[in-house]
Formats: structure tokens, C-alpha cells, sequence
């Protein structure tokens, strides 16, 4: 409920940062060397909507509505390709970004201070990024859209965007990131193989994701990957190689950073594309500078088992457990370097960060040998402790309803299943690694990479009343917090419906309580706000929130 107040606080900065803007420039005109690539614009050709094909990929759409994009060469060519491949779903991806930028920051006098801040903040990216990789960036680059021209031009806004989960996180403290991670292996797993599963918590509005793209990247250098992304995107938010080396990452607690080094997801996609090891996987990790904090959860194949790495730009950490065969990751840290750190310390006590790790704690403890359905049932948990009822949407659970993705790993067969839309609730579908670049170099005609014997069903929750009351809900939050944000007057009827449609979320009486305390009805938003206190709020600051309005309402009422 923070996360707007956030932003307006940068603003000052934003205005100091006007008039000492140098190195700005250079990064602005930087562009990597192409010289040494031989790579033609690729020709697309289109079968139909959701079937497109070229030289050195291919791009459909399976019955699932996901994406699958295949693309092989060296940097520039795998650049180009996805790009032309992919454009109008990158387009579409961009506008649905920066649209969530224009809900946050609706003035375009601030849209204009923030667009400087950003230059300023990006002006030392492009010396920490590999030139391979901002090569693929510039290939990609050539299919922006002209839409955005006046935010910077196509190659630098690209760039920038693969920071965008850095940027977010550093701007509104972890607003848009809230991910859960765990690993089970050897005696917990049905088969002893190890299992991993993850919840990609990162939100830029519905629309965002939408489109999921499943990418089999076959490169000139390195291992061959999959990974889960969207258009625009070559960073690695979940993946895994043919290795069996598998990453994805976890937000932390950050300072504000003054300059953007290495975004996280090229440091994972450098990993997934060369490491085949966790200790090449941390060798990787601890060279590259970064600018916000991260856990990167690193599951192994060949060491048949799970590390995190967690890494910030002033520590730098290596966290795995010992004589366990279980490993949880949610949004603090764990290892040594950090145990004197005073805002992981304050995160665990203040976030929901620690309330998702006893969660999953308490499901795995609950599984006695785990397997990939039941590792699936976990990402789509939507309750809380002892499996109270904490309202859908409610960042504490494990299914927030607001995944990008989720995903689950076995990595000693090269399996992965990655969730279809809507959240987690769609099926899980699977691929195998073993079958699918073999299926690609051999031009076998498949309409889909999946495995679909493997496919596991979809929630049924997503059918149910509930579901429905709580898409209702969202429909009418957005409504109460436009009328609170713009003094608008709502009938009595709508707030009672907002609670109505998600009775156990504190946020549905929060918003009630604000609502009738800015129109000065302090009887009816003391009992909303009374109400809400009873119910499981998401942080400490939040709930800190609640009952300072209760305490201003009853000295007003002389309680």
C-alpha cells in the first residue's frame, strides 16, 4: 500500500539528478561492436497468427496459449531472430510496461523527471554488461517499436528494460517482487531425484503476462537453455540447461542504488549459458558487480542438489544447508556474510518474506515423499499458516494470484513444467530438454515442443465462486482507490461489496476505512479500519499503518 508514496519520495532526487547528469551522454551513444558477426536480417515467414518461421528459429503457439520460440546462432543472429520473430508480441510487452510506469506515474512533468533519473541511474550499464550480450539486445532492438522513440532511442531503452526487475525493486522496495523458491532431493522426493519449485511473484500488470514466452536458446557458445521470458527480454528469470543446471531468482532487501551495474537476469542468463556446476555457477556470480540485493537459487544435476546464491553490491554470499535434503528460499537472506546485516535483519522481522518461508516449511513437512504434483500444489497454495484463510491475493500466501509464472524443475531428467495462464492456476506443461533440441536439429514437424502426457491439470479453483468474487474484488479495488486518489464519492453499496467479495483480506477493509476517512465518515472507517486489524495484514508497516489511524479517529471522536 506503500508503493506509490514510494515513488513520490524519489522526486527531490529526480530534480538534483537534472544538474548532475554527466557520463549520461556517453552511455546514451554506446553500441556494441557487430563488426565481428555475420548475421542477414533474417526473412519471417509467416504460416499463420501464431506460427512464424525463419532461418535460424521458430516461433508457435501451443493449446496451452504459451509461447514457444526456438532460436540458434551467434549473438547478433540470435538478436535479430528473436526479434523478428517475436515482434509484435514485443511491442505488445513494452507498451504493457510502460503503461504500468504511466499508472504509477500518471503526470508527464514527472514521467519527464523520471526519464532523466533513469538515464542518469543507467549511465554505468553498459560498461558492466558482456559484449555478446548487448550485441543480442542491439539485434533485438532493430523490431522495437517507434511508440517509445521519445523515452530513448530503440538499442539504450532495450537495454534499460533488462533492468527492469532491478529498477523495480530499487525504486518501490520490492513492490514488484515477492518470489518463493524451494528444493527437495534424496530422501524427500518420491524417487530421490532432486525436485525444485518457484513462484515468479513479479508484477507490471495483467497484461504483462499475458503473453509467456517458453525460449530454447541453442547458442555458438555455451550450453543450450530454456528459459521462461516475454518479448524484448534475453535475461534469464527461471531456467535451466542442458546440464541440468537450473536458476531463478529471489528479490532481498537493497539500499537505494545511485548507479545500475549488471542487471540480475544477465547474470543468471551468463550462468545458465556457461556454468554446468554450482561452483561454476558461483565463480560466474562473484565477478559480475550488481546493484540491487538477490538470491539466486541454483538447483545441480550433477551435484544432486540446491545452493543460493545470495549477492548485493557490498556482500557477497554462498548459502547451502547442511545434513538436510531441503533448501526454501523466499526475499531474505541466509548465509554468513549476512548475519550482521541490519536491514536483512529488519526485512525478516518487518516483510512477509519470513511468514512464506515457515509456509513452505510447513507444506514440505506436510508431503512425506514429495513429486512434481505435489510440488505443484504448493505454488498454487493460496492460504496461510496452520492453513488459515488470509483472503485470496494476500502477498503472505504462496499463490498471491498475481504470478507471472510458476515453476517446477527436475533437472536429473532434464524435465521442466511451467505454468499457463491464468497465474499458477493453468496447466503445468511440460518439456524435456533431452528430446526437444534433438527434435529441432532433426526438423521433425511437431506442432508442439511439449510433452503433453505430461501435462498437469489445471486448478480447479479457477472455475470456482471464489475465483470469480475475487477478479470482482480486484475490479472494485481499482475503483475505491481512483475515488480515494481523486475525491470521488462511491455509494456505500460498492464497499460493502469490495468486502463482501474478499472478507478475510485485511486490504478490502483497509481500503473502506481509508475511503471513509478521507470523507470524513470516522465512525464507519474506525470500525473498517478495527476490522482489518483482525484479520492476518500483509507487513509490520502495514499494520503500524492501521492503527495509527485508528488511534487519529479516536482522538477525533475524543474515544
Amino acid at each position: 500500500m506503500q508503493r506509490q508514496g514510494y515513488i513520490r519520495s524519489v522526486y527531490p532526487l529526480l530534480l538534483l539528478l537534472l544538474v548532475t547528469s554527466c557520463g549520461v551522454s556517453k552511455s546514451l551513444k554506446d553500441l556494441p561492436d557487430i563488426g565481428q558477426y555475420e548475421a542477414k536480417t533474417p526473412e519471417r515467414i509467416r504460416v499463420s497468427d501464431s506460427t512464424f518461421f525463419s532461418k535460424k528459429g521458430h516461433l508457435t503457439k501451443n493449446e496451452y496459449g504459451l509461447w514457444e520460440l526456438y532460436i540458434e546462432g551467434n549473438p547478433l543472429e540470435l538478436g535479430l531472430t528473436t526479434g523478428s520473430l517475436t515482434q509484435e508480441l514485443f511491442h505488445k510487452q513494452e507498451k504493457a510496461l510502460l503503461t504500468k510506469v504511466d499508472e504509477l506515474v500518471p503526470s508527464n512533468t514527472k514521467q519527464y523527471l523520471l526519464r532523466k533519473f533513469l538515464a542518469w541511474f543507467n549511465r554505468k550499464m553498459y560498461l558492466n554488461i558482456r559484449e555478446e550480450y548487448k550485441t543480442e539486445i542491439y539485434g533485438i532492438s532493430k523490431y522495437a517499436s517507434d511508440t517509445y522513440a521519445h523515452i530513448a532511442d530503440a538499442y539504450p531503452r532495450i537495454l534499460y528494460l533488462h533492468g527492469a526487475h532491478d529498477i523495480g525493486h530499487a525504486l518501490q522496495d520490492l513492490a514488484l517482487v515477492g518470489c518463493s523458491s524451494f528444493a527437495v532431493w534424496g530422501d524427500q522426493t518420491e524417487d530421490g531425484q532432486l525436485i525444485i519449485g518457484r513462484n515468479f511473484d513479479f508484477y507490471a500488470g495483467d497484461d504483462f503476462a499475458q503473453e509467456k514466452i517458453i525460449a530454447f536458446v541453442n547458442p555458438d557458445e555455451g550450453h543450450k537453455f530454456m528459459s521462461v521470458t516475454w518479448g524484448g527480454m534475453i535475461g534469464v528469470v527461471s531456467g535451466m540447461n542442458d546440464q541440468g543446471l537450473t536458476v531463478t531468482i529471489n528479490a532481498g532487501k537493497s539500499k537505494f542504488p545511485l548507479v545500475a551495474k549488471t542487471p540480475i537476469s544477465l547474470v543468471t542468463r551468463e550462468i545458465l549459458q556457461y556454468a554446468a556446476t554450482i561452483e561454476e555457477a558461483v565463480a560466474i556470480a562473484r565477478k559480475r558487480e550488481v546493484f540491487v540485493s538477490e538470491s539466486i537459487f541454483v538447483g545441480s544435476a550433477k551435484d544432486k542438489k540446491a545452493a543460493v546464491i545470495e549477492v548485493s553490491p557490498k556482500s557477497f554470499g554462498v548459502y547451502e544447508v547442511q545434513n538436510s535434503n531441503q533448501l526454501i528460499c523466499s526475499n531474505h537472506f541466509q548465509s554468513a556474510a549476512y548475519k550482521a546485516d541490519k536491514k536483512n535483519q529488519r526485512h525478516i522481522l518487518e516483510s512477509h518474506s519470513q511468514y512464506r518461508y515457515d509456509r513452505m516449511q510447513e507444506l514440505l513437512g506436510e508431503s512425506e515423499k514429495m513429486t512434481v504434483k505435489s510440488a505443484v500444489d504448493i505454488l498454487r497454495n493460496k492460504k496461510g499458516l496452520d492453513g488459515k484463510e488470509i483472503g485470496y491475493g494476500n502477498e503472505k500466501a504462496l499463490n498471491q494470484l498475481l504470478a507471472h509464472h510458476g515453476i517446477v524443475f527436475k533437472p536429473e531428467e532434464l524435465l521442466v513444467w511451467v505454468s499457463s495462464n491464468p497465474y499458477q492456476l493453468g496447466e503445468f506443461v511440460a518439456y524435456d530438454l533431452n528430446t526437444v533440441f534433438k527434435t529441432v536439429e532433426n526438423n521433425a514437424q511437431k506442432v508442439t515442443l511439449a510433452e503433453e502426457n505430461l501435462t498437469i491439470s489445471e486448478d480447479p479453483f479457477q472455475y470456482s465462486r471464489a475465483y470469480q468474487d475475487y477478479q470482482e474484488y480486484r475490479r472494485l479495488k481499482n475503483k475505491v482507490v481512483m475515488a480515494i486518489t481523486n475525491d470521488e464519492h462511491l455509494e456505500q453499496s460498492l464497499l460493502k461489496e469490495l468486502q463482501r467479495y474478499n472478507p478475510e483480506y485485511w486490504e478490502a477493509h483497509y481500503l473502506v476505512g481509508r475511503y471513509q476517512y478521507a470523507r470524513g465518515y470516522y465512525t464507519a472507517a474506525l470500525k473498517a479500519f478495527e476490522q482489518a486489524l483482525t484479520k492476518e495484514i500483509t507487513t509490520v508497516p502495514d499494520k503500524e499503518n492501521v492503527m495509527r489511524h485508528i488511534k487519529k479517529i479516536k482522538r477525533r471522536l475524543h474515544l
